[in-house]
This record gives C-alpha cells, structure tokens and sequence, in this order.
C-alpha cells in the first residue's frame, strides 16, 4: 500500500502545473493533499479528470482560497469525517480523517504561526486540541497522520537553525514540543525510522529562490503509531517533484 502526502499550494493551480499528471505516476492507493485554496466544489471540478476511479474528499476553509485539505483514495473508506469537533479549530479545513478496515487515517495542515509569530499562540492551542483529538484515535485502532506539520521536529530538519531558533515560525521550541506530543501518545516519525540522520527538506520559501540553494525545512511527513511498525516498508521525500513550494512524500506499508 502507497501513500502520498503533497503541499500544493493551491489545487487549481497546482492541476495547471501537471498535478494529474503527477499524482497518476506515484500510483498511490491514498493521496492526501494540503492547502487545497479552494472550496469543495471547486476541489471536486479541479480533480474531476480522476473522478471515475478514485474516491475523491475534501475539507474546505469557511475563508475562500485559504487552506483546505483533501483525500484521494482507490479504496473507498469505511467513513469519512472532517474536522476535530471544536469549533475554534473547524473553520479552516485543516483536519480530514478516512477510517479503513486497517487502520484510521489523519490529513493535516497544522495553522503557520506567522509572521513575527503572531499566531503562535492559537497555534499551541491547535496543537493540543489536535493531540487530544489524536489520541483518542489511537485508542480505536492503528493510526496513521499525514500532511504539512509546520515545525521542523530537529536541528536536522531545517537548513539554519541557530538562525530560526525561537525567532521563526516553525522552530520555535512551543512549536517543537506539539510535535513532540504526538510522539508523546505513541506516534513516530517514519522518515527518520529509516534515516535518523540523513539531511533532507520537504519546503523551501518561493520568495527567497531557497529552493535552487535547498535552504530547506522538514516539516511535512507520515507519523503512525508502534502497532503499524511491522507493517512499514518505505518512507520517502519527492524532493526532484517540482509544482510547488513543498515537495510530495510517500510511505508505504505490506499487509
């Protein structure tokens, strides 16, 4: 079983870029999709080339073209719900949960702290509301969480981090401990199972062409819990996949 997780910054603009074309050749059996832009039923024509085989859902912000997340499946899930039942947190599109006869399955795009870190502190409150939400999760059955964390968990994951540390948005130490939270309730980081050290980004900012100098952050990637472990084969970052200003990546289980 493959599964893909991309930033595209926009799905309309992202279909316009090639992203059909993309999706198609990872072949994935789940593809989740953050910062869709769009509104349901634009998400729903955007992707209209692939509605015939696949399951398409998504979650839209109440804000036009502002995050949103979306769900793409070969399989179609048991259930499928948006949201984490807070109304502070459900206005934005950020939570889509797909629930197989396997495991359930989590699409997130956690909230940017900001410029000047002005919305740090709605941040935390997300990222304690979201390991609430999480948590009881695993008491259900085995889980699976994907998409745009917005924090580099480590020193590794971000190519400056004396210079970023507690100064920028997504390596502020708040920011580093919601991560570590997750890993708190018995998530771990799939990327680093196989690569403890290896440096590699997933998002570069478009503004400062970081990309060509691959001054990159980590902050997208696949936490499941200690159940699945035995089952995981692969997890990879696309970092040669343009479109974007994050890459997509995958992982991939054996059942």
């Amino acid at each position: 079983m493959k599964l893909v997780s991309w930033n595209v910054n926009g799905i309309r603009a992202s279909v316009k870029k090639g992203f059909v074309d993309t999706f198609k050749s990872f072949d994935a059996d789940i593809f989740c999709v953050q910062e869709t832009k769009a509104q349901d039923d634009q998400v729903t024509e955007a992707l209209s080339d692939l509605a015939d085989d696949y399951f398409i859902y998504s979650n839209s912000a109440e804000r036009k073209g502002y995050s949103g997340t979306c769900i793409i499946s070969k399989k179609e899930p048991l259930s499928v719900m948006p949201d984490i039942g807070i109304q502070e947190h459900d206005t934005e599109g950020r939570v889509l949960k797909a629930e197989y006869d396997e495991f359930n399955f989590v699409n997130v795009y956690v909230p940017n702290s900001g410029s000047g870190l002005k919305r740090l502190s709605y941040r935390c409150l997300f990222d304690e509301a979201f390991n609430e939400y999480l948590y009881e999760l695993t008491q259900e059955k085995p889980l699976i969480v994907t998409g745009d964390f917005n924090v580099a968990p480590t020193e590794i994951d971000l190519a400056r981090p004396k210079e970023n540390y507690n100064k920028t948005s997504g390596f502020t130490q708040a920011e580093i401990d919601g991560v570590n939270a997750l890993y708190g309730i018995g998530l771990f980081d799939t990327f680093r199972h196989f690569y403890p050290e290896k440096v590699q980004y997933s998002f570069w900012n478009q503004r400062l062409r970081a990309r060509d100098r691959n001054v990159g952050w980590r902050i997208d990637y696949f936490l499941i819990t200690r159940d699945l472990e035995s089952h995981l084969t692969a997890s990879t970052i696309h970092d040669q996949v343009m479109g974007s200003d994050h890459c997509p990546i995958s992982m991939e289980l054996k059942f």
